[in-house]
């Protein structure tokens, strides 16, 4: 997706890698001028969505199907902070993919430093919040992405 002036809004998907640079501005830290812990969070679901996105999988469309993504599991590992002004870039891998859920590795990075790394699991559910099992078409997305 490119904004009016034809920049990469949604960052990269390549070789099974979405890469998504992340500028960290005021408003992503807190009274010491590190990153605020939970903005970490932010930055791998726009990481996930924008990963999605480039696999050809849109959250409204989905909605529309009654159906969504919520992260099931999340294990996080903070390693050294982010400061105002400094650009990330946040990895994301597909590591497996079941029927009704898939698991991604994440990394945010300074340059070749890792800041924060996560493994998540994502399941798809109904409307009801009930677990589903993923489309073929879906899947296909996911696995080759």
């Amino acid at each position: 997706m490119k904004g009016s002036r034809g920049v990469t809004l949604s960052g990269t998907l390549k070789d099974g890698v979405h890469r998504l640079d992340i500028r960290i501005y005021y408003e992503d830290t807190d009274h010491s001028g590190l990153v605020y812990h939970a903005n970490y969070l932010k930055f791998c679901e726009r990481g996930r969505s924008d990963m999605l996105r480039l696999a050809g999988i849109h959250h409204t469309e989905l909605a529309e199907q009654g159906l969504g993504f919520v992260v099931r599991r999340m294990t996080c590992d903070f390693r050294a902070p982010a400061r105002i002004d400094d650009v990330i870039n946040v990895e994301t891998r597909l590591k497996q993919a079941r029927t009704a859920r898939f698991v991604l590795g994440q990394q945010v990075l300074l340059q070749d430093k890792v800041l924060f790394a996560a493994e998540v699991m994502v399941a798809l559910i109904d409307g009801n919040g009930r677990p589903q099992r993923m489309p073929a078409s879906l899947m296909q997305k996911i696995s080759e992405s």
